[in-house]
């Protein structure tokens, strides 16, 4: 296949805001020998996107300044020792950058199959959140099936592949979420009980529904006030895991509940692990989550799609909070 030399990508001008992004001109990447080389159909969007265009999350060095982290398309070149893909491959993967744009590198490893049933669409929503459910929630904190899971922000795209990832295991899993509207949306995910936290007190909700026991895992995207309310709705030799700090990164912590609890808090960051980490976790992921998509237990739920050309548009709905699931670019 003859590539072109040039494509376009979404650029970050001065000024911060959704009004910084602009679609221009510039080479494709160019692969090493364990990339390859996906000619993009669609590009999810997530919130470490939003930081990144704003200058608070660069991409780590030596990789992509283009914004995304996952897409989905068909591989159009391979490097030389690649063996698994092979170009007009139908391929989903996460990525350290790149995703808007209409050619993306990836290293063999962070790349999947699209799973049967699913749109390229639909497949680019899968690994940033997927890979962040199952690693932190599973992996990290060993949710196990009649436990409670207690996910804020569970109308986002990782609360809504939580859920369902969470209820194919067997967990009881509650929710918090900012409006009626999102928490009935949980509920229709699967979720046991929807809090909407601007209206109850959400530590209240999850003891009373676990019977005083308190939440088993806590996945917390929020951080801030909630940090020191997770310590109290969380059961005794209950799992913590930070992920994001959307409300602060610095909060006042009663530190005795985490000895008398015998809690476990922790946390992670994907995008800075290494290749080898990042390999290992998408078979892990295809092993034990790909069965659950193309069976129907795990599907993507995307709030609106956008066309390329819209990629402001995109980043505003992101900014205004009121999407429910994923927010996808496409490029076909």
């Amino acid at each position: 296949m003859s590539l072109p030399t040039q494509m376009r990508a979404v650029r970050v001008s001065e000024g911060g805001g959704a009004a910084a992004l602009q679609i221009a001109e510039q080479p494709l990447p160019e692969i090493k020998a364990d990339e390859i080389l996906i000619k993009v159909a669609a590009a999810g969007i997530n919130r470490p996107d939003i930081l990144q265009r704003d200058g608070l999350y660069p991409a780590p060095k030596g990789h992509s300044p283009i914004l995304g982290l996952e897409a989905a398309g068909e591989v159009v070149a391979v490097g030389s020792s690649v063996s698994r893909w092979k170009a007009g491959d139908s391929v989903t993967a996460l990525l350290n950058g790149g995703g808007y744009a209409e050619y993306a590198a990836a290293h063999e490893g962070s790349v999947l199959p699209v799973p049967a049933g699913l749109s390229l669409a639909e497949a680019a929503c899968l690994p940033e959140t997927v890979f962040t459910v199952w690693h932190n929630v599973f992996e990290r904190c060993g949710l196990q099936a009649g436990e409670w899971l207690l996910v804020h922000g569970g109308s986002s795209g990782i609360g809504t592949t939580a859920i369902q990832m969470a209820k194919a295991y067997g967990a009881s899993v509650a929710v918090t979420a900012g409006s009626d509207e999102k928490c009935a949306a949980c509920r229709e995910l699967g979720a046991d009980l929807a809090v909407n936290y601007k209206t109850t007190d959400f530590v209240e909700a999850v003891k009373e529904a676990s019977n005083g026991r308190g939440m088993n895992v806590i996945l917390d995207m929020v951080g801030g006030g909630y940090i020191e309310r997770d310590f109290v709705a969380a059961a005794a030799d209950g799992r913590i895991v930070q992920i994001a700090f959307l409300e602060g990164a610095k909060a006042e912590v009663n530190f005795m509940r985490l000895m008398m609890k015998r809690l476990t808090l922790t946390g992670s960051t994907l995008r800075a692990r290494d290749n080898n980490f990042k390999a290992a976790l998408a078979g892990a992921v295809e092993r034990n989550i790909w069965p659950l998509v193309t069976e129907g237990k795990v599907n993507p739920v995307i709030s609106k799609a956008f066309p390329f050309e819209e990629i402001k548009a995109a980043h505003e709905l992101m900014d205004s909070g009121s999407h429910i699931g994923k927010i996808v670019l496409t490029l076909t």
